[in-house]
């Protein structure tokens, strides 16, 4: 059995109406919602279905350190059609890197070079 290391270590996504948040932060270990000047601020829903899309299809994803500068490109064969973020290359392979800005965390899935058109 290999281990597998949380993607975004300390933050677990909900979807909840604003009235609804106070059992939230009730739960033992919630420390509080992502947000600024005290109000709660979600994430872009095309960053949350990039995620979705990238782990449903079975690609295999792993924690990455934020990026905010590299080249951009965008996914134009396979399960993850579309998506677009950076790629960065490591032993030999190509990674495309996706970014959550609102919390500044990354992740990492490998892919083909054939499979990307540079933006």
């Amino acid at each position: 059995m290999k281990l597998q290391l949380p993607l975004f270590p300390g933050y677990v996504f909900v979807r909840l109406a604003l009235r609804d948040r106070l059992p939230l932060l009730q739960v033992p270990g919630v420390a509080r919602l992502v947000g600024f000047n005290g109000l709660p601020s979600a994430l872009p829903e095309e960053e949350v279905v990039a995620i979705r899309e990238s782990l449903t299809c079975g690609v295999r994803a792993e924690p990455h350190p934020y990026l905010t500068v590299g080249r951009r490109v965008r996914i134009v064969h396979g399960p993850l059609i579309g998506m677009e973020g950076l790629i960065v290359r490591r032993k030999k392979r190509i990674r495309f890197i996706i970014s959550l800005e609102l919390i500044q965390r990354s992740m990492a899935v490998e892919i083909e070079a054939a499979d990307l058109e540079h933006i």
